[in-house]
């Protein structure tokens, strides 16, 4: 059943808040601005670094043994990894031959979801209604719920134990000859279900556990709790997972018989690892792309960072105009209008100059292409009056 809280706020504090709200917003403005700017040098560095990486990478296409003439070149190779390793969670009774082993823990919880709805009232104050929901989910971590809004929903929570995640990768993985340091045997992600084959007994004094609580082994699944198919609050659910041996394509600097990252003249490194068989080529391009994306990702983020500061700055404008609602929906629709067209266009003249500092020629022929352009807008001729 829902539960929903109506709350309202006079004309004087919104206008407090959106006084408030200033610094913030000039934060968030300043955050987006710093930001835009290093992501342009974050870009152009990573790009002159894989391309300076590409340019000395040379194949290697046996690794059956450890070839000195190797040693402090880039390389491509591909091959087995593997270990003999025998990686161990003793609290489960888990050993397996692996390169990583990761247990991931979730507990039965309540949640709370909420949604509102808030209403302008004539002379500046305004109405808030928020409907809180609940409902039994599994979770990463335990869910806090004394502060939920229902008072009957609050500390219903509980666990019967807490466990941290975790993941243990294998520091003795054989590449061939060589050996793959944990820069590289991190990468490998190709996870598979592990079964579980412990004695629940054993798990069970192992945790101790309290007398009326059981515990299920399925699967790769070990269940905290008295019923598996009937869960109740603070429930556990431990899955456990494996990368075992398989086939690998790195891009490395040969030290001796292992690797270590590459370290371009700007500072920038990689040392990158795929899984299965792949080209240099196809790795270095599935590296660009990828600086591509996280380019337009951090620029997407600036933008937005820049347009809610500067909301934030000028919300006292359609804040004063609340009197009237109607009136303050129309000045507040100009002033988003404004101030989207306002971060636009800052965004962009941040991109410029990043470009000018460090990519002059690029940076150079977009800010002339902007004056361009606004040079025509206010320069072009206005059709006849008839």
């Amino acid at each position: 059943m829902a539960y929903t809280v109506t709350t309202k706020t006079s004309y004087g504090s919104r206008l407090k808040n959106s006084i408030g709200g200033v610094g913030m917003g000039l934060l968030l403005f300043v955050a987006g601005t710093v930001l835009l700017f290093w992501n342009e040098g974050r870009t152009v560095k990573t790009a002159k670094m894989l391309k300076e990486a590409e340019k000395v990478c040379v194949e290697m296409p046996d690794i059956s043994a450890v070839n000195p003439e190797f040693s402090g070149q880039v390389v491509h190779a591909t091959g087995l990894a593997d270990t003999e390793e025998i990686l161990s969670d003793p609290r489960f009774g888990v050993n397996v031959n692996a390169i990583k082993l990761i247990r991931n823990v979730e507990y039965y919880q309540v949640v709370e979801s909420s949604k509102s709805t808030t209403k302008d009232k004539l002379g500046g104050g305004q109405e808030t209604t928020t409907e809180y929901s609940y409902d039994f989910a599994w979770t990463d971590e335990p869910v806090d719920s004394k502060e939920f809004a229902d008072p009957s929903e609050r500390n219903d929570n509980h666990v019967i134990m807490t466990l941290e995640d975790l993941s243990l990768v294998s520091d003795k993985v054989t590449f061939g000859a060589y050996r793959l340091p944990g820069i590289l045997t991190g990468q490998m992600n190709d996870e598979v279900s592990l079964p579980v084959e412990s004695d629940t007994a054993a798990v069970k004094a192992s945790l101790n556990l309290p007398k009326d609580c059981n515990v299920f082994i399925s699967g790769s699944t070990v269940y905290i709790g008295k019923n598996p198919s009937n869960p109740n609050i603070g429930d556990l659910r431990i899955t456990f997972s494996k990368v075992g041996k398989g086939q690998v394509s790195i891009i490395a600097k040969v030290v001796g018989d292992t690797f270590e990252a590459f370290t371009a003249k700007n500072g920038y490194s990689m040392a990158t690892l795929s899984m299965g068989t792949h080209s240099s080529e196809e790795m270095f391009s599935a590296k660009r792309e990828g600086n591509k994306t996280t380019a337009w990702i951090l620029r997407l983020l600036g933008f937005l960072l820049i347009f809610i500061g500067l909301k934030m700055v000028v919300s006292i404008i359609e804040t004063l105009f609340k009197v009237l609602p109607f009136l303050a929906n129309i000045v507040g629709m100009g002033v988003n209008i404004a101030m989207f067209i306002l971060a636009l266009a800052w965004t962009l003249i941040v991109i410029a100059i990043g470009w000018i500092f460090y990519r002059p020629v690029l940076g150079i022929l977009l800010l002339a292409a902007a004056v361009a352009l606004i040079w025509f807008a206010a320069n072009r001729k206005k059709p006849a009056a008839e």
